[in-house]
């Protein structure tokens, strides 16, 4: 009998270890609005599998990919709420109610990808870093995401600031958007992205801006625009963050390895960013568009006012990342 009741006991204990140990896993949710195998979701998801590893399945990350958490705006708002734990989203948003880093909104801010790169990875990009995470903003800052650069969707190709005058070409409705392209001489037309295609197959427009795969995906050359000129105009990283309410209350410990992860999620995610890329342009390519490749400064200098005019409230932050080399 009291062999049995051992028996029993320990067996008891052992459910009751299992069941504490079930009960202290946790599940984080990701939101993207791209596709699950679109680089920052990807990035995300690998993160997560690294995170399941690393803590014997104590701490997993599972990601809601294509929008399924809703739109960008609402995303925002459920991770400051804690109903979202990470979460990737573009700088619009966020600069909505953290105006400092709308820095990287302005045209012709970086030099290219090497020039971008340096920035966001130095004492720029970690002092805007750090006032994302001290603002009120509800989110704790993990990295910076590549979203590439965008570049003109042409039917003729465009090398010159003349050959841009009077283009009829689709923008969102942006004001530095807007004002950079009237003083590039084209002709802005505001546009919802679900009319570009037949817009441009019409003859609504003469041109769209946007970069690569967008170019690819959303299938502008069956429109009739087939030339891509390599301006590389804006150049808008994007934010990958954690809900403070729920970073608040993890050990030191695990703050620590998801603020590892994250920085590998980083470096990953510009390197897929890239593959995803040279997978767009070979498609591209093979329907027949010519890559133009474009001497920039003349565009540089027709938008000089435009940062003029948007970068005062920046103080001396656009000279400091014109010097960083």
């Amino acid at each position: 009998m009291l062999k049995n009741k051992l028996v029993f006991s320990l067996i008891s204990l052992s459910l009751l270890m299992g069941s504490a140990t079930a009960m202290a896993k946790t599940v984080f949710i990701a939101s993207d609005v791209h596709p699950a195998d679109y680089p920052t979701t990807a990035a995300v998801i690998h993160m997560g599998e690294k995170l399941s590893q690393q803590t014997d399945g104590r701490l997993s990350i599972k990601m809601y990919p294509n929008g399924q958490m809703g739109d960008e705006g609402a995303t925002l708002e459920k991770t400051r709420a804690g109903a979202i734990d990470v979460l990737r989203v573009s700088m619009a948003p966020v600069g909505g109610i953290l105006p400092e880093v709308s820095v990287f909104n302005m045209p012709f801010v970086f030099r290219d990808a090497e020039h971008q790169h340096h920035v966001l990875d130095g004492k720029i990009g970690d002092g805007l870093a750090q006032k994302i995470t001290d603002s009120n903003l509800g989110l704790v800052f993990l990295g910076w995401m590549d979203a590439g650069s965008r570049s003109l969707i042409t039917r003729k190709p465009v090398t010159s600031l003349a050959d841009l005058s009077g283009v009829k070409i689709r923008l969102q409705n942006n004001p530095i958007g807007l004002d950079s392209f009237k003083a590039m001489g084209a002709n802005p037309v505001v546009l919802p992205v679900g009319d570009v295609f037949a817009s441009l197959q019409t003859g609504v427009i003469d041109a769209a801006e946007n970069n690569e795969p967008t170019f690819d995906t959303e299938n502008y050359a069956v429109a009739g625009t087939k030339y891509f000129d390599m301006t590389e105009h804006f150049m808008i990283p994007e934010v990958l963050a954690f809900s403070k309410k729920k970073w608040n209350k993890l050990s030191a410990d695990d703050q620590a390895l998801i603020m590892k992860l994250a920085k590998e999620a980083q470096a990953e995610e510009r390197v897929l960013w890239t593959q995803y890329v040279d997978k767009s342009v070979s498609k591209l390519q093979s329907q027949g568009v010519k890559f133009i490749k474009v001497d920039k400064q003349p565009f540089v200098e027709a938008t000089a006012p435009v940062r003029e005019k948007y970068g005062k409230q920046f103080g001396s932050l656009m000279q400091e990342i014109q010097d960083t080399q």
